[in-house]
């Protein structure tokens, strides 16, 4: 008997002041298209609103998400100039989802994704049936410093009570600083080496070939790349770029994306995307 294919998304942990976004709604018609779920569980918080989330809200099952996560300690974005300016930036959120997808997973199992992800093509059914799987990825590199492996949490697959997943939230705790991926990519990178056995790696072309540097987002968001058959699915780094202030990484933002860019623009993501737009 093949294994569930429940995907769960978290959505909303604060207060939802702008609709629900085109790129949201990608993120999950795509999933029904190319993934054929046997049911897509949306955590939230603040349920969203506007014209796509009523498009999509059909298709989903609502769950309620806690008003507290356990271990998440936001006092210590103060201990550090990187979480002054995590906490500055408002991306706080990020890491109270980092703890609670572990939590959802290991109760229930099936597949975590970002909400800032496309998928292109089916996930295979292996996949789902390991204990704990989990995508490497190309850490950008800091001059001077080793570079040091990571596996980035933003697409995780895991049985119900998976070992690795258990380990990797007991842990969390202790390890959460208010920087941005110790708790999270780091650790369960640290984890991998002590227990190799526990999980599947996968590749990091799967999930993250557009990586999180210029050069990856602007060949995500302004150049137009071919199709390569090992793209399972699509990162997509908003953080990195979703607000108009923030051209460090890009100049396009996410008020400049609606549905007439998805559907003209010569951009790798907006081909890969527009196909989902007329989803039903």
């Amino acid at each position: 008997m093949s294994a569930r294919r429940d995907f769960h998304f978290i959505f909303g942990l604060r207060g939802q002041h702008a609709p629900f976004h085109v790129l949201h709604y990608l993120c999950l018609a795509s999933c029904r298209a190319v993934n054929r779920p046997d049911a897509i569980h949306f955590h939230c918080r603040h349920e969203p609103f506007g014209p796509w989330w009523e498009k999509i809200k059909p298709h989903l099952r609502l769950v309620h998400a806690p008003a507290t996560v356990a271990g998440f300690a936001p006092a210590r974005y103060a201990e550090s100039e990187e979480g002054r300016f995590i906490e500055q930036l408002g991306l706080s959120y990020a890491h109270e989802a980092d703890f609670l997808r572990l939590d959802i997973l290991i109760e229930h199992g099936g597949v975590y994704a970002d909400m800032d992800t496309l998928f292109v093509r089916p996930y295979p059914d292996a996949w789902f049936a390991e204990d704990f799987a989990i995508g490497d990825e190309n850490a950008p590199r800091t001059p001077g410093q080793a570079i040091q492996p990571t596996l980035c949490n933003a697409v995780m697959f895991a049985r119900p009570q998976s070992h690795f997943a258990g380990v990797w939230r007991e842990r969390m705790t202790t390890a959460f600083d208010g920087s941005w991926s110790r708790h999270s990519c780091h650790e369960a990178a640290r984890l991998w080496r002590a227990m190799p056995a526990a999980l599947r790696v996968l590749p990091r072309e799967y999930f993250y070939r557009y990586g999180s540097t210029i050069a990856g987002l602007r060949s995500l968001l302004e150049e137009s790349d071919r199709d390569h058959a090992d793209l399972y699915s699509v990162h997509l780094w908003a953080h990195l770029w979703w607000e108009a202030a923030r051209q460090d990484f890009s100049t396009v933002h996410a008020g400049q994306i609606d549905e007439k860019w998805i559907r003209t623009r010569d951009c790798t993501l907006a081909k890969l995307a527009r196909r989902f737009l007329d989803q039903e």
